[in-house]
């Protein structure tokens, strides 16, 4: 029996759910490559508009990216807290209210029912919906803690995470009538999410894992969750002024978002790299070879992506011109994809083996998928970034009207579509793979 409580199970549609929506995200998002690169016939827009495929690609990323983390934390908190889920049953409602959310956002999008918001498209009453969502989980998530009676460094970090991001979502509720305090507090929910509370909830669930697969003493790992909070608290909070000159705020919030915006991924990569160096030093296996590779890869490329894609142009000098360009959708992506997509799969390997009843699984598909995405990606964000890079020579300094600049990148859009539709190979053997995983090869070197 490799699960320890059965109330663990309830993970398991969560991380279903979170692989459909997952490919879903992708196809739309060739979908968009494709609109840049050839010329829509225009009944073909009447129907389905860039705006949106836009709102459906960027709220399937959300939803699923949470759903994720919620299915995670379920299959973890018991074993972190030494007793069953609080009630499973909440979680099974948690999961259909958000789902139902989900669906009938996208419905409305479709029919032009939406908030207009860039990622917080969906509309006021669906809004309540979210939070009534939240609330059950971290509910849920809270009792189980405070029922265990004992507290632990990596429950705080990511209860603490959690709690935040709900928080957080609360500034998206109130209608601004000042466009500017609007996108201020649109702000804040978008960069404390994702360079806040999310980096909370990562840090905790990828501490938690390589304690698991490594052995590695919980105190080396615990170590680096206190300088995650301590930048969480100095980097999150702060670097959210690099988002601010378009806003009016005081210059020097340019200066200190730009330049504490860089450091938030530090804290995860240091975390792997310790643990990378006890094993190597102890000269012991691991119990996971590809979630530990996932790890590294998630750390690795959450480093690139968020911290030198974010810092190259998050700097006044430079974000002048890069501001809403495909530079900013090439960092965007990569940083994504490292610190969260990656995060979600690692922990999708380590529990669905588990709930499948598989003390070791064949590691060779999974394996193969995670460089095929990964360097799929990694491609994909050098063509943005000089299709960005060409649309602010057009556009900013040489004063050319935007459909020129789009002429100018579509050949690069041209080779997104190509390169959309590998990382879809990928994502697609990703989720076959871990919907059918099989028994490690007899007589197979253990990873």
């Amino acid at each position: 029996m490799l699960l320890a409580y059965s109330s663990q199970r309830v993970a398991y549609p969560y991380f279903l759910v979170a692989l459909l929506l997952f490919l879903l995200q992708v196809v739309v998002g060739t979908w968009l490559a494709l609109s840049y690169a050839v010329t829509m016939p225009q009944w073909l827009v009447d129907i389905l508009p860039f705006s949106t495929t836009r709102a459906i690609h960027t709220n399937l990323l959300v939803l699923w990216l949470l759903l994720g983390f919620m299915g995670t934390t379920y299959f973890m908190i018991p074993e972190e807290t030494e007793r069953e889920i609080f009630s499973p049953l909440l979680a099974y409602l948690q999961l259909t209210l958000l789902v139902g959310t989900g669906v009938t956002a996208i419905v409305g999008f479709l029919l032009g029912w939406t908030k207009g918001k860039p990622l917080l498209e969906i509309p006021f009453p669906l809004d309540y919906l979210v939070v009534a969502g939240a609330l059950i989980f971290l509910f849920n998530v809270g009792m189980t803690v405070i029922q265990a009676k004992q507290w632990t460094l990596i429950q705080g970090s990511l209860f603490g995470g959690l709690v935040f991001l709900a928080v957080m979502y609360l500034f998206n509720l109130p209608f601004y009538a000042n466009l500017s305090i609007d996108w201020y507090y649109w702000w804040w929910v978008i960069h404390l999410w994702v360079e806040g509370a999310w980096e909370l909830v990562a840090a905790a669930l990828t501490a938690w894992i390589l304690i698991k697969i490594t052995n590695v003493p919980r105190e080396l790992v615990e170590k680096w969750l206190y300088v995650e909070l301590g930048l969480f608290l100095f980097t999150g909070i702060a670097g959210t002024g690099h988002h601010y000159y378009w806003l009016g705020a005081p210059k020097y919030w340019l200066w200190v978002g730009g330049f504490f915006s860089a450091l938030e991924p530090l804290p995860i990569l240091l975390m792997v790299l310790d643990a990378w160096h006890y094993i190597r030093n102890r000269r012991a296996g691991l119990n996971g070879r590809l979630i530990f590779t996932l790890a590294v890869g998630m750390s690795i490329l959450h480093f690139v992506g968020a911290g030198f894609w974010g810092f190259a142009h998050t700097l006044p000098q430079i974000n002048y011109y890069t501001h809403g360009s495909q530079v900013t959708v090439a960092h965007g992506h990569l940083a994504f994809f490292g610190a969260y997509v990656l995060l979600n799969i690692m922990s999708f390997y380590y529990a669905m083996p588990r709930l499948e009843g598989l003390a070791e699984f064949d590691e060779r598909r999974g394996t193969l998928a995670f460089w095929w995405m990964s360097i799929t990606m990694m491609l994909m964000t050098l063509a943005f970034s000089v299709a960005g890079v060409l649309q602010t020579y057009v556009e900013r300094v040489m004063g050319l009207g935007y459909m020129t600049a789009q002429a100018q990148m579509r050949f690069w859009f041209a080779i997104l579509v190509v390169l959309g539709l590998s990382l879809l190979g990928g994502v697609i053997l990703t989720v076959v793979d871990l919907l059918t995983l099989r028994p490690a090869l007899a007589g197979a070197k253990k990873a």
